[in-house]
């Protein structure tokens, strides 16, 4: 019986999808703690992405009555969470799955095409092992970290590309954060920012939850 989730792989060949891999040391203990929690967040509403997704730290308490799980991880690609999507997602069983990845692709300098393809195979797996599972898959926010620039036309190329997957699938909605986070200048509207323009701050979570409830409910949740 297995008793820890699959390690990594060692070589760039092994790994599913297309693109950028990075691999740190908290992304191993990140796992083991989700992997202690298995059980009790059966049937959770799952949070699924990199660090926009795990700096949520108020995630619970911000959805109360929700179940919930965060399961994002800190400069991760969609490749990486493609590698772990089952045993940190659908391993759970969710209710719904609330997907926001790809903003590390683009300081990668990843093609956004391999990007999108892989929110498209954490789609399909969702769909054969869960059939019309909820997904709620959102769009990149802008960013401006002056230490990891990008390219804020290829943030834009990217989220057409996330738009269009959502579209194309009924069990799939799509939550713009990219337009509830942006000034109108293109950049991030400050108050929803933390000093580095790229991580959310309390309000800009606040501001995601406000316009994820009511995506929720479609699917008869929160």
């Amino acid at each position: 019986m297995q008793d820890g989730p699959t390690p990594f792989p060692k070589d760039f060949k092994d790994w599913p999808g297309k693109g950028a891999i990075r691999v740190f040391g908290w992304m191993n203990d990140n796992r083991k703690s989700f992997w202690q929690e298995r059980e009790r967040k059966q049937g959770s509403v799952v949070f699924a992405g990199d660090s926009l997704v795990g700096g949520w730290s108020s995630l619970a308490k911000d959805l109360p009555g929700l179940p919930v799980a965060n399961r994002g991880i800190g400069s991760e690609t969609t490749r990486g969470l493609l590698f772990r999507f089952q045993e940190d997602v659908l391993d759970l069983h969710p209710k719904a799955i609330v997907l926001l990845t790809g903003s590390n692709d683009l300081s990668a300098l990843q093609d956004v095409q391999q990007s999108r393809s892989n929110i498209v195979d954490m789609l399909d797996k969702a769909e054969k092992a869960m059939p019309g599972v909820p997904i709620v898959l959102c769009t990149v926010p802008p960013r401006n970290h002056p230490q990891s620039p990008v390219d804020p036309r290829q943030v834009i190329e990217l989220n057409k590309l996330i738009a269009s997957v959502a579209q194309s699938r009924k069990n799939v909605a799509m939550l713009d954060v990219y337009m509830l986070l942006v000034d109108s200048d293109g950049s991030p509207h400050a108050e929803y920012f933390g000093p580095d323009k790229l991580h959310m701050s309390p309000l800009g979570y606040l501001r995601i939850r406000d316009a994820l409830l009511p995506v929720l409910k479609q699917f008869n949740l929160g």
